[in-house]
C-alpha cells in the first residue's frame, strides 16, 4: 500500500463468536473515506445466534431475515469494490473466517487480500491509539456499533496517528 494512500477499512459483525458464528453484517471504508455496508440474510443452516453479540451490534435476526441480502448478492458486491485490493481488519482472525464462510455460502471466489490492520501499523501509532480513537468517535458522532462505522472509525484513526506521527518528524 502506499503509504500516502488511506488504507481500506473492512469490519465485520457477527451471530456471536466461535463454533457456528456467522456474518450478520459486512462494512468497509474505501480509502476516499466513503463507507458501505450490508447486512446479511442468514442461510437456513446459520442457526447460531446469541444475544450479547445482538446486543453489542444492535441487529435482530428478525431484521436480517426481513432486510438482509443474499450471500451471493454480497459476495459479488464486495468482490466489485474490494476486487485485487488488500483490506485490513483489526479483528483478522474471526472476520476473515466469517467472510471466507459468506463466500463459501455464496460459492463465489473472493477477489481480494484480508491483511491484518498491525501490519501496518507502527509502535508509536499503537501508543496514539486509543486516545485518538476516542477523539475520532466523538468528532464524527458515531453513536451505534455497526460494521461500517467501526470501519470508518478505525481508518479515521489509522490517518489521524499516522499523520500526527509524520508531522512530529518534520
Amino acid at each position: 500500500m502506499n503509504t500516502n494512500e488511506n488504507p481500506i477499512i473492512l469490519d465485520i459483525e457477527a451471530s456471536g463468536f466461535g463454533t457456528g458464528s456467522y456474518p450478520v453484517e459486512v462494512g468497509f471504508a474505501l480509502p476516499d473515506k466513503n463507507t458501505h455496508c450490508y447486512l446479511v440474510r442468514p442461510l437456513e443452516s446459520w442457526t447460531h445466534w446469541n444475544l450479547g453479540a445482538e446486543e453489542v451490534h444492535g441487529i435482530s435476526r428478525d431484521i436480517l431475515l426481513q432486510k438482509g441480502q443474499a450471500v451471493g448478492e454480497i459476495a459479488e458486491q464486495l468482490n466489485l469494490y474490494l476486487g485485487n485490493k488488500t483490506v485490513y481488519s483489526d479483528g483478522w482472525g474471526y472476520d476473515l473466517s466469517w467472510i471466507a464462510l459468506l463466500f463459501d455460502a455464496a460459492q463465489v471466489p473472493m477477489n481480494f487480500h484480508i491483511e491484518t490492520l498491525y501490519a501496518l501499523l507502527q509502535d508509536d501509532q499503537l501508543v496514539l491509539w486509543e486516545k485518538t480513537r476516542r477523539a475520532v468517535i466523538e468528532d464524527l458522532g458515531i453513536k451505534r456499533h455497526r460494521a461500517s462505522s467501526d470501519a470508518r472509525i478505525i481508518q479515521e484513526t489509522y490517518i489521524r496517528t499516522r499523520d500526527k506521527l509524520r508531522e512530529q518528524s518534520l
